[in-house]
């Protein structure tokens, strides 16, 4: 995968998908980014997945990064 590139779906559907606990936790956005980032390293996600999943989330408003936290991530 290339680095400065958004992943794609189809890509985001061949990794693993990491548990994130977000209810109970601090709404903000950098918290969530921070819980995601957390979850997908443990997972086993490289710093290029990760990268790129940051990215997206950072691309839009506050709806947005939700919708790219549970598009890649199992939110609880």
């Amino acid at each position: 995968m290339k680095p400065n590139r958004s992943m794609t779906r189809k890509e985001s559907k061949h990794m693993n998908k990491p548990k994130v606990k977000l209810i109970g936790n601090d709404g903000n956005a950098f918290t969530i980014m921070g819980l995601c980032q957390r979850a997908a390293r443990s997972a086993g996600w490289t710093q290029e997945q990760v990268n790129a999943v940051m990215k997206e989330m950072m691309s839009g408003d506050y709806d947005h990064l939700l919708a790219t936290a549970t598009e890649h991530f199992e939110v609880e």
